[in-house]
């Protein structure tokens, strides 16, 4: 596919999600509430209302050939650029399944693990600071500072002592 094609079918893609997400938001009042401001459908109603116009807009450029993207008509993708995008579409995947069965902390620091070592190559002491630390203070944001707990699993009586230490 080429720069130009795919350019068209990201704008196609783009409004289509848009209109769906207009028609959605419609369900719920999209207009000002007396006394207390806009309805609950009111902001993702005109933010994909805003969306799809610059869909349209980049489809017309498209057609028109504007834009050096319009015109491209080289490779958009590479065979080796499209395997590092599976490789993280697949990693993303794997730490949204396994944050249902083992929660966000362990998922996370496995995800850690895996894309810091064996996909970006970095070091060893720079991958365990970062499993060990972006997971800590993911929490210490959340469950502590923001209170809003994250999926456990059945992990969760592992941190019943950290939270003796918060709540005490």
């Amino acid at each position: 596919m080429t720069v130009r094609t795919t350019e068209l079918v990201a704008a196609i893609v783009c409004a289509l999600c848009s209109i769906g997400l207009m028609v959605k938001s419609a369900e719920l009042n999209i207009g000002w509430v007396a006394g207390k401001g806009p309805g609950p459908g009111a902001w993702p109603f005109w933010l994909s209302s805003g969306m799809l116009l610059v869909s349209v807009i980049t489809v017309y450029r498209w057609f028109r050939k504007i834009t050096p993207e319009s015109r491209n008509l080289e490779i958009f993708i590479t065979r080796d650029r499209l395997v590092v995008v599976g490789v993280s579409a697949g990693s993303i995947l794997f730490l949204l399944v396994a944050t249902h069965i083992v929660g966000i902390y362990f998922s996370l620091f496995l995800f850690l693990l895996f894309y810091l070592k064996f996909v970006g190559r970095h070091s060893w002491p720079l991958t365990i600071v970062l499993m060990i630390g972006i997971p800590v203070f993911i929490f210490c944001l959340f469950e502590w500072a923001l209170k809003i707990p994250l999926p456990k699993s059945f992990t969760e009586p592992m941190f019943y002592p950290i939270y003796d230490l918060m709540y005490s």
